[in-house]
């Protein structure tokens, strides 16, 4: 691991909302209270957090109103997709304006891009926005691969700070990881959760795990281990979340589960279970299927 001042847990939060798709800002506040007492950060309006579908306004003040609610104690990233650069540019700077601590972008998702186009994207990027940039390489949603040899230019940039990787594929995380080893101005962040415990093994900065959601403290404790070479009880307790994982994941597609997982934020009193379209709310008979698996003796 380098000395870069991005790393820990960042957990890629959920957004909020009441039940007409406007955000719940006291919900906002109880989550980032709940992270912060874990000492983990919020990630707001990446995948989880169902960022294409957040509006223009609600980003501005999830934002606000997450930094407002950290009040310094933790980081605070802000996710970026979209497809206008102009109106990812505004954004950016008004996110970094509200306090945001870095931003986290992925690719444009609309056109199928080349290598040097990506590259061209990020640079342009990095090189117009107020704050530091973060890449996003996802292929769940964006249907790219940012290739390792994309992501060793951008490194040398002096406004791009890290990775967050969220390819499940192991011989490009260890050369990814192998790449921030090499700088102390360049993280890697694993967003592939069920592999955090190994990521850091590796000597990557930290990880993204969605899970993270429900249980901040376990990933911290997961982190805390890994970091200090007691990787029997990290790898303990990837077990132990990769299990409750599985009940908002297994046999579920990607929009399902994250609906899953409000409902098992709900049940904690974090949040409601309402999405934003095209997303819906599962049927009341999965809902109670979560509860019983979350809580089984109640």
């Amino acid at each position: 691991m380098n000395n870069s001042k991005y790393h820990g847990v960042v957990v890629p939060m959920v957004t909020p909302v009441v039940r007409d798709g406007r955000l719940d800002v006291e919900a906002v506040g109880r989550i980032v209270n709940f992270f912060a007492g874990h000492r983990v950060s919020p990630l707001l309006m990446g995948t989880t957090g169902e960022g294409n579908s957040v509006s223009q306004s609600d980003g501005r003040l999830f934002v606000q109103t997450a930094v407002k609610a950290a009040r310094g104690r933790i980081l605070v990233y802000a996710g970026l997709t979209g497809n206008c650069f102009s109106e990812l540019l505004s954004q950016a700077n008004a996110y970094t304006s509200l306090g945001a601590d870095v931003i986290v972008a992925t690719l444009p998702t609309c056109y199928a891009l080349t290598e040097e186009q990506m590259y061209e994207y990020y640079k342009t990027l990095a090189d117009s926005i107020e704050g530091p940039l973060m890449l996003y390489n996802i292929p769940a949603t964006t249907h790219m691969s940012v290739p390792v040899g994309v992501i060793r230019r951008l490194a040398h940039h002096p406004n791009i700070v890290g990775l967050k990787d969220s390819e499940r594929d192991l011989e490009r995380m260890a050369q990814c990881i192998e790449i921030a080893r090499e700088r102390d101005d360049f993280a890697y962040f694993c967003g592939w959760a069920a592999q955090s415990a190994h990521a850091l093994e590796l000597g990557g900065n930290g990880i993204v795990p969605s899970t993270g959601n429900y249980v901040p403290d376990m990933f911290r404790r997961l982190y805390d281990a890994a970091v200090a070479g007691d990787m029997a009880t990290a790898n303990r307790l990837q077990d132990e979340t990769n299990e409750i994982a599985a009940i908002y994941q297994k046999n579920r597609t990607l929009g399902q589960s994250l609906a899953a997982l409000k409902v098992m934020m709900s049940l904690k009193g974090l949040c409601e279970p309402y999405m934003l379209m095209p997303l819906t709310q599962l049927p009341d008979a999965d809902c109670e299927k979560i509860a019983i698996a979350c809580y089984p003796k109640r």
